[in-house]
């Protein structure tokens, strides 16, 4: 039996139709519509297709299959009854019969617009374009960088065990080095040391009985056993206490140290790289700088100063900074009312660390054409200043001072747009603690003293217990020093 018959005798899905039949079902066909495929007419339209068609056979099929009739309804749909077969035509394309094979129109395959390879075009010349540009600027930055010729000048590890004394200088002072500052810089190997192949310059204490009772230091002995003062001016060599009542004189409540490279190396152009590990400690005040062989433009801040590296050993908490953050500047001015200090520093904070934590490198380039410092790599740069115009120009400095006194341009005549920086300057590393200068901010993180007070040192000793105790690393360690002497190129030498 065919399977028309099957689906004629037993009716759609396998139920049995009554035994009449109306003329229309069983003579007449429905009409084929426009557009249909011959081989549609008389198919069932609700059937599952002739491969469906044949899972439904019977005949010589599996005998133990169930008759069609006596199957239920869902089970021709379902996909246990299909199996495999439902997966097959699930994977079918959809065809549309209204639309036959080669009668779409597809105008843009049988003509190409002429314009249409500019679409390709244009992005690469523009590509081209700019692959050349880039190399070009790339060319000309790497053209334009100044390249000089340094000839070594100083190079210390340390590793020969002592300072070198035919280099450095270790300075002797009781006078605060023009800022309040409270130590006593002193020669002995408490405050300046070398060991394990580095340079220590450590701040301590002063021993309390010479702050409790009438006592004197006096630098200008010989036998001193802080040393000999290195100052000519001898308020910068003697201090004393005086317990009279009202009396607010006492010695220097600190030691430490302070050492330069006058006698040994100084260098006008070229760099100077300091590795070094910063104090930690409340009031500290590490420092590396240069200054002046010769005050050439007369007394600072007349003839500059160079500050590659500048910190404050208090934590990161300080409002102004601690030991997180580095400050680099250029001192300039006709007095030191008139320090344009503020148009030449910048500070840079540490990554995640402090600058006490490790060791870094604390450099400055200086040129006839410009002066930058930097940290760690020529790359990091922290200052730039570009000697482009004069520099009194440039500080914009009153022409009356505070004192009604007229204010000349003391560098005008040497015609050179880097003066003061354009003599030979020398380094200098100290740990300074305290002052009265405005470094340490009044009012500040509990800061004990106050900068306008006669009391200040004393003020400061008497808060000991408060700020001794931070004093975890009270030392700069340096592990090498390095001076190079431009030797070539136009600048004047």
């Amino acid at each position: 039996m065919d399977n028309d018959q099957t689906y004629s005798s037993q009716g759609y899905y396998g139920r049995p139709q009554g035994a009449m039949q109306s003329a229309s079902s069983t003579t007449a066909h429905t009409p084929q519509r426009p557009g249909t495929p011959n081989d549609s007419v008389g198919r069932n339209p609700f059937s599952d297709g002739v491969e469906s068609q044949a899972s439904n056979r019977t005949g010589n099929g599996n005998p133990f299959a169930s008759p069609n009739g006596s199957r239920p309804p869902s089970s021709f749909d379902s996909s246990s009854a299909l199996g495999a077969r439902l997966d097959e035509r699930s994977q079918r394309y959809f065809h549309s019969r209204r639309v036959r094979k080669g009668e779409v129109e597809k105008p843009w395959m049988s003509k190409v617009d002429p314009k249409e390879k500019w679409v390709t075009i244009l992005p690469i010349i523009g590509i081209v374009i700019g692959l050349g540009i880039s190399g070009f600027l790339v060319w000309d930055g790497i053209r334009s960088v100044v390249k000089h010729k340094y000839c070594l000048v100083l190079s210390d590890d340390f590793s020969s065990g002592s300072l070198n004394t035919d280099i450095w200088q270790q300075e002797v002072q009781v006078g605060g080095f023009g800022n309040g500052e409270f130590q006593m810089t002193t020669a002995t190997k408490d405050n300046v040391y070398v060991e394990g192949g580095s340079l220590f310059i450590k701040a301590t204490p002063q021993d309390d009985d010479l702050i409790l009772t009438n006592s004197k230091i006096n630098l200008l002995d010989k036998t001193s056993k802080y040393g000999v003062c290195t100052s000519n001016d001898p308020m910068n060599c003697i201090a004393v206490t005086n317990t009279t009542s009202g009396n607010s004189t006492i010695v220097n409540p600190v030691l430490s140290g302070r050492i330069n490279t006058k006698p040994g190396a100084s260098i006008k152009y070229g760099r100077v790289e300091v590795t070094a590990k910063l104090p930690q400690g409340d009031w500290l005040w590490p420092a590396i700088w240069m200054m002046p062989v010769k005050d050439t433009y007369g007394p600072w801040p007349q003839s500059g100063e160079i500050d590659l590296a500048e910190s404050r050993g208090n934590n990161h908490t300080h409002p102004q900074g601690g030991n997180n953050i580095v400050s680099s500047t250029l001192h300039w001015g006709p007095n030191p009312a008139n320090d344009a200090f503020w148009r030449t520093n910048v500070k840079r904070q540490a990554l995640h660390s402090t600058y006490s934590a490790q060791f870094h490198t604390f450099g400055v380039e200086w040129s006839q054409k410009y002066l930058f410092t930097y940290i760690d790599s020529r790359l990091l740069q922290v200052l730039y200043v570009n000697f482009d115009s004069p520099l009194w120009q440039r500080g914009n400095f009153p022409q009356v001072d505070s004192n009604n006194t007229r204010v000349q341009d003391i560098w005008g005549y040497t015609n050179r747009l880097n003066t003061p920086f354009d003599q030979r300057f020398f380094l200098i590393l100290n740990v300074a603690v305290g002052g009265t200068n405005g470094w340490f901010e009044d009012n500040v993180n509990d800061k004990p003293w106050l900068n306008g007070s006669p009391n200040a040192k004393k003020d400061f000793w008497k808060a000991k217990d408060q700020w001794f105790p931070t004093w975890t690393q009270p030392q700069m360690e340096v592990s090498q020093v390095n001076m190079w002497q431009q030797c070539d190129g136009d600048e004047e030498l």
